[in-house]
């Protein structure tokens, strides 16, 4: 008949002392209970290193963010800039739109004073309203009924130039607003000018090939822009010179 031993367990005994009564005690702990239960400390390497990747995936969030930020505060900025460029056309528009009907009331006004003046002077004309650059302009023209008297135009257009100026009176007195508007009457400005023009290439022409100044005769505000306006498409410069009737036009060389 043979034995059998259950296998031998290690034990061992720690001995403490218990503050109170200063006995001491003992506490049997169990090796192989001690083995089973056994589990691996965390490691501060590792706890330093998820938390580095934690930041790390932080920081690329803000930056994200940031970025994202700095975008829509670069739509928000040109947004703006359209706007107030927008804002800035439709005011130019405005204006435009503003000073036009300025200049058809101009006309409108002018065009009733000088129908009131032929139908006193019972003469014949139509009149024809316009809007020429920054002006008004007015024309007497033929009627069905007949031709404009020519001497309303008087010599060298001395006439118009007094009628024109009652005109501007007439609007200034109703609009309250200094006028400039350009009255013609049986189409003696229009001939002029292309009279002035020729005249003013002829001057030009010298002027370029002398390399000299050249004076040009007496001429009225009207004649004078006419002559400035071709002088400085052909790269000249021209002044004026002298006290009205004696203001005349020079053209200088280049």
């Amino acid at each position: 008949m043979s034995d059998t031993h259950a296998p031998d367990v290690e034990t061992s005994i720690d001995a403490t002392t218990d503050p109170g009564t200063g006995a001491e005690t003992s506490e049997v702990v169990d090796q192989g209970e001690v083995g089973d239960v056994t589990e691996a400390p965390e490691t501060p390497e590792g706890n330093g290193s998820a938390s580095r990747v934690s930041d790390e995936a932080s920081g690329a969030e803000q930056a994200v963010a940031g970025d994202e930020d700095d975008d829509r505060d670069v739509r928000d900025d040109s947004d703006d800039h359209d706007d107030h460029d927008d804002l800035a056309e439709h005011a130019e528009k405005g204006e435009k739109k503003t000073r036009v009907r300025q200049l058809e009331r101009e006309g409108e006004v002018a065009a009733d004073f000088l129908e009131t003046l032929l139908d006193i002077a019972d003469l014949d004309g139509d009149l024809d309203v316009d809007v020429d650059g920054d002006r008004a302009a007015i024309a007497i023209v033929d009627s069905d009924e007949g031709r404009v008297p020519r001497r309303l135009v008087g010599t060298d257009g001395k006439v118009l130039e007094a009628l024109q100026e009652l005109t501007r009176l007439a609007v200034q007195v109703e609009t309250g607003e200094r006028s400039r508007l350009m009255l013609d009457i049986a189409g003696h400005r229009a001939q002029r000018r292309s009279a002035l023009v020729e005249l003013a290439k002829v001057a030009i022409a010298e002027v370029q090939e002398s390399g000299t100044k050249r004076s040009l005769e007496p001429m009225t505000a009207f004649e004078r822009k006419v002559v400035h306006d071709e002088v400085s498409a052909a790269g000249l410069v021209s002044e004026s010179e002298g006290v009205d009737p004696h203001r005349h036009i020079v053209i200088l060389p280049a």
